[in-house]
């Protein structure tokens, strides 16, 4: 069941807005989510952080960049687990780390996303991660856009789980959407 409470306050935070707008992998839709409302949004933060607690159980948590890592961090602080960073590409300077923060081999990560579209980033974060020693098979995000994502990532061994889907998100928009 959709978490009402994040619907409503996705929406009250203006996150969703209607329009004609190109997408990061090149498509258009008649509806965004701004992430950078959303996660930079103190009520927003605080029911995600708790709705991505209940769902996490003992694993380290992996921070997709950049839209993951309000989001690992302030459920980091609401868990006690600690958390990496995946970059999206190596830094050429400093460490040359594509994957920030202390890593075992062997541990288990659960990647921790914004939006699913296509779900790519999350399946390029979760290869960064499992090439660095990571036993990864999950993904959370925050919206399901429900464009293909479950079944990508379901191709790449991870499976996605969403607080919310875009379906949930736009019922009952209200009428002046």
């Amino acid at each position: 069941m959709a978490n009402q409470d994040l619907i409503a306050a996705l929406r009250d935070a203006e996150a969703v807005k209607y329009g004609e707008f190109e997408l990061s992998h090149g498509g258009t839709s008649s509806y965004y989510v701004d992430k950078y409302i959303f996660e930079t949004n103190p009520q927003c933060l605080e029911l995600i952080a708790a709705a991505f607690a209940d769902r996490l159980g003992d694993a380290k948590l992996g921070g997709v960049a950049l839209g993951g890592v309000p989001l690992v961090a302030v459920t980091s602080v609401e868990t006690g687990l600690p958390y990496v960073i995946a970059r999206k590409q190596q830094k050429e300077y400093g460490t040359a780390n594509l994957v920030e923060g202390s890593l075992e081999d062997g541990e288990e990560i659960v990647v921790v996303e914004d939006i699913a579209t296509t779900g790519q980033s999350a399946i390029d974060a979760a290869e960064a991660l499992r090439e660095a020693g990571a036993v990864v098979s999950r993904v959370l995000v925050v919206v399901d856009r429900e464009e293909g994502a479950s079944e990508n990532l379901a191709d790449h061994g991870l499976e996605l789980e969403s607080l919310v889907t875009a379906s949930e998100l736009l019922d009952d928009a209200p009428e002046d959407a």
